[in-house]
């Protein structure tokens, strides 16, 4: 199968690090223009050193914490280069604690985060793949969208409200091909679970390699995602060979997730 992405422009956010920059890595090893998203201007250049070798590619320096600034940045670049075929909504997640206990100003910044900027991008993209006559938006969310995970409070409740935003999306839009999917990333090996593995080391008491095996240990895997694996699903979904796929949530868990 090919996933020939050759001339397709792609807006990849979160992408300086983990399954954002694997991804951006994935979808210009098939051709893709990226364009990187993030907050931090030094590690974007370094990504874009990365894929230098695989074309020209460009980014834009915006934090998701600020849908205003957000948005002149993603115009200012619109007004200055082709619009985009794809976009990869992905940001970090927010804090663990358990939902009971978080503050009203929690929920506000993860809603902010992720479901207002994700809705911000794809109004601004929307027009142009109107336009091709393709589009391809995907999120990349969690697993909690199917099974809440505990000690993700907020998490649980934000990804829920993104997951059903996007299926109202993927309604709305599938008659103008464009698509609107969701990946799930399971347990993978990033700084957000090395940061997971210490808190729960911390919890129970135990060194963190032991923490690492009891996470294992819930996978029928039993190991752990790598970021490529990840962005491989996300390609796939991005190319024309995944036009009929509209409005899922894929989980890319290794098993854990019990739901169907």
């Amino acid at each position: 199968m090919k996933l020939n992405l050759q001339n397709k422009n792609a807006l990849v956010c979160g992408s300086t690090q983990g399954i954002g920059q694997a991804i951006a890595l994935s979808l210009a090893a098939e051709g893709a223009n990226i364009t990187l998203l993030a907050r931090n201007e030094k590690s974007l250049q370094q990504v874009q050193k990365q894929l230098a070798p695989l074309g020209k590619h460009n980014y834009i320096v915006a934090d998701f914490s600020d849908p205003g600034n957000l948005q002149i940045q993603v115009e200012n670049y619109l007004k200055q280069n082709s619009d985009f075929h794809i976009l990869i909504n992905n940001t970090g997640g927010p804090p663990a604690g358990s939902v009971y206990q978080a503050q009203q100003e929690e929920f506000k910044a993860a809603f902010t985060q992720h479901l207002l900027c994700n809705h911000l991008l794809a109004q601004l993209v929307v027009p142009g793949m109107k336009e091709f006559a393709f589009g391809r938006i995907i999120n990349i969310i969690s697993t909690s969208v199917k099974q809440p995970i505990e000690g993700l409070g907020v998490s649980n409740t934000i990804r829920g409200a993104v997951g059903n935003w996007s299926k109202t999306l993927a309604n709305e839009l599938g008659q103008f091909g464009i698509t609107v999917n969701n990946v799930l990333p399971g347990a993978t090996a990033t700084e957000r679970l090395f940061a997971i593995i210490k808190s729960k080391a911390s919890k129970l008491a135990i060194d963190e390699s032991a923490a690492g095996e009891l996470m294992k240990n819930t996978i029928p895997a039993k190991r752990f995602a790598e970021p490529e694996e990840v962005a491989n699903a996300v390609t796939f979904l991005a190319s024309e060979a995944a036009s009929y796929i509209n409005g899922i949530n894929l989980p890319v868990d290794g098993g854990r997730t019990k739901s169907l």
